[in-house]
């Protein structure tokens, strides 16, 4: 017998599944806090903070934005590998609200204290780690216990930060591995579901050359990916950070050429999770080129090629499938979703760009301006999918008598 996605409840349709909650917040917030970066590093916004701007807008980035959106794919792919129910309902209700308190406590950390903050905000990533730990244990689900890795490196990565705005004056190892864990849970995920979904609509509708299965060569590019990522956050600028950066990224524009992905040109849905990809191999190329040749690459073109690109992109392609494919929606990517995916890919183009030409402020405010459609793009045409129930599926029309 098949066991039940939801368990019934008295709760609204948005506590019914992780994906719904987390998805919503996390796109308003993604918008909502650039719109306030800008004027928050110009001087008109002022914050309650004990975090400079710049800490503040990287922090929230990465353990306000994109920890929600881990979160909410966390909490819909762990029923579907365990067999087991969904966290909904109040402890649902209770994951998002200690989310919400974690933005709040940052925000207003110069007024309750640093350390007040710091418990707060932290607080929220050893919930979900816990959380997901329990369901693969009941589940006897151990091949996907590998993903605690990355959340506890972020949940590391978080106190990090927390303690260098303290006691250094601002966050530096902190925010490459933060970025660094992010990436790898890209790497991990993206490497199971990129070449799934390609199979899946090549088999259907572009019969000839398939994605190759996960492999050893997958492992081995995570693990020098792995390796690559720690020494970019604790020595990057050392000659031998550079070398493993740039041959990390050489193993994963292999890995992405190995999966067919300009065959799939016709769906979009499975073409961005293709073009967000190859960000990852430009930011470990960027990252590296900057220990190598800092002169003529800045740091900060790796790093926004990271969060901009590779995480930004990834997760709003995710957010859109999943949110279609779990309210029972067709797999279909609409115009208005098409350029969504094209904002969020041209902010990440610009970003980068930006990096280069720092003087030139209108590609900042341009890849601001597409980052922002993007997400608010997202809300407006998902945001009543993730607050109304699942759509029932439809019923045969009866043969006549």
């Amino acid at each position: 017998m098949a066991i039940p996605r939801v368990r019934p409840g008295n709760y609204p349709a948005i506590l019914s599944y992780g994906f719904r909650p987390f998805f919503l917040l996390g796109s308003l917030y993604a918008a909502l806090t650039i719109l306030a970066w800008l004027p928050m590093l110009s001087g008109r916004l002022e914050t309650a903070s004990g975090f400079a701007p710049v800490d503040w807008h990287i922090h929230e980035m990465i353990f306000g934005y994109v920890v929600a959106i881990i979160t909410g794919f966390l909490l819909t792919a762990i029923p579907n590998w365990t067999g087991r129910l969904p966290v909904q309902g109040l402890p649902l209700l209770a994951l998002a609200l200690l989310w919400l308190a974690g933005r709040l406590a940052v925000f207003f950390s110069a007024e309750i204290g640093w350390l007040a903050a710091a418990v707060i905000d932290s607080a929220f990533l050893l919930a979900v780690a816990a959380a997901a730990a329990v369901e693969i244990v009941a589940g006897r689900n151990w091949r996907n216990l590998k993903v605690l890795a990355p959340v506890s490196v972020l949940f590391a990565a978080n106190v990090m930060f927390h303690l260098e705005v303290r006691f250094a004056g601002g966050a530096d190892m902190a925010r490459r591995l933060g970025i660094g864990a992010a990436v790898l849970l890209v790497m991990i995920i993206g490497g199971r579901i990129i070449p799934s979904f390609t199979r899946n609509w090549l088999v259907r509708q572009n019969p000839g050359r398939l994605p190759v299965p996960f492999n050893r060569f997958d492992a081995a590019t995570i693990g020098v990916s792995a390796l690559a990522i720690a020494a970019w956050t604790f020595v990057p600028d050392h000659i031998a950070s550079g070398l493993l950066l740039v041959g990390a990224g050489g193993l994963n524009i292999a890995r992405l050429c190995r999966w067919a992905g300009e065959r799939s040109w016709r769906d979009p849905l499975v073409l961005v999770l293709h073009v967000a990809y190859a960000f990852v191999p430009a930011g470990f190329m960027l990252a590296g080129l900057a220990a190598l040749l800092p002169d003529a690459v800045p740091p900060a073109a790796g790093l926004h090629a990271f969060g901009t690109g590779a995480i930004g992109a990834m997760t709003l392609a995710v957010m859109a499938r999943a949110t279609l494919g779990h309210t029972g929606r067709d797999l279909h990517a609409s115009n208005a979703t098409c350029l969504v995916f094209v904002a969020v890919v041209v902010s990440a183009a610009l970003r980068v760009a930006y990096s280069f030409m720092p003087g030139t402020t209108a590609l900042l405010h341009a890849s601001a301006g597409a980052w922002t459609l993007a997400f608010l793009g997202y809300t407006a045409l998902y945001g009543g999918m993730l607050v109304r129930p699942r759509l029932r599926p439809r019923q045969p029309n009866p043969a006549p008598s």
